[in-house]
């Protein structure tokens, strides 16, 4: 078994799986979904292109730091936007509420039988085909997605607890971390596993939660793209 480790760390991140018209959520970690589109943001997936291969891989996250929600009151159309009618609006503009979560880190293991899948993804992470976002475009990364040493040889969950911390302060050096977990038979149903984006279809997935020991501090995690 192999695992792919990624480090999602930036000023604001979104990972909103239930998001209707002007109320845009976001969740307290990496949705599969978004996760996946990263993925195939990395290799130039367009999104009519299959996305199976990558939705199979089994999927847990480990929070380094717990982020903080912010709300946004969002404005668009100033200056009038195309309607689907063809129509160009002016009167009116379009308000919407956005939650974003700040100042968090998470380490997302991916795990599959594939190993040379699992090496392609680390190859194109390093240097993506499109620009990765953090769930939404406004989301960029504030390090680097890419570990060198991000290809693991190890089960995922040995793997993510093996891993050094993520934090820089040593200050919010935490006694245990939260981890979400892929799991057939968890008790909580979240509906981001990826089927189509062309379509924008989903279907729910298991996950468990719970507490571990936090992860060793040792030299910084190896992110070097010389």
């Amino acid at each position: 078994m192999t695992t792919l480790l990624l480090r999602l760390v930036g000023p604001l991140q979104a990972w909103g799986v239930q998001s209707r018209f002007a109320v845009r959520d976001t969740g307290r970690e990496p949705s599969k979904s978004g996760v996946v589109g990263l993925l195939a943001a990395a290799l130039g997936r367009t999104r009519d292109r299959p996305v199976d291969d990558l939705a199979a891989l089994r999927m847990a996250v480990r929070v380094d730091q717990e982020g903080r929600i912010l709300r946004d009151w969002h404005v668009a159309g100033v200056g009038g936007y195309l309607k689907a009618s063809g129509a160009v609006e002016r009167a009116n503009v379009i308000p919407s509420t956005r939650y974003y979560l700040t100042d968090a880190r998470f380490l997302v293991g991916l795990e599959g039988d594939d190993a040379d899948l699992l090496a392609r993804l680390h190859v194109a992470l390093r240097d993506p085909v499109w620009p990765l976002f953090l769930g939404r475009k406004a989301c960029v990364p504030g390090e680097p997605v890419w570990l060198c040493d991000g290809l693991q040889p190890d089960a995922l969950l040995d793997a993510l607890k093996d891993y050094p911390w993520l934090g820089s302060d040593p200050r919010k050096y935490p006694e245990r971390v939260r981890l979400v977990v892929e799991d057939a038979d968890g008790p909580e149903v979240r509906p981001d596993q990826p089927l189509s984006f062309a379509e924008r279809q989903f279907a729910p997935r298991r996950v468990r939660t719970c507490l571990v020991d936090a992860p060793p501090i040792k030299e910084a995690p190896c992110t070097s793209l010389d």
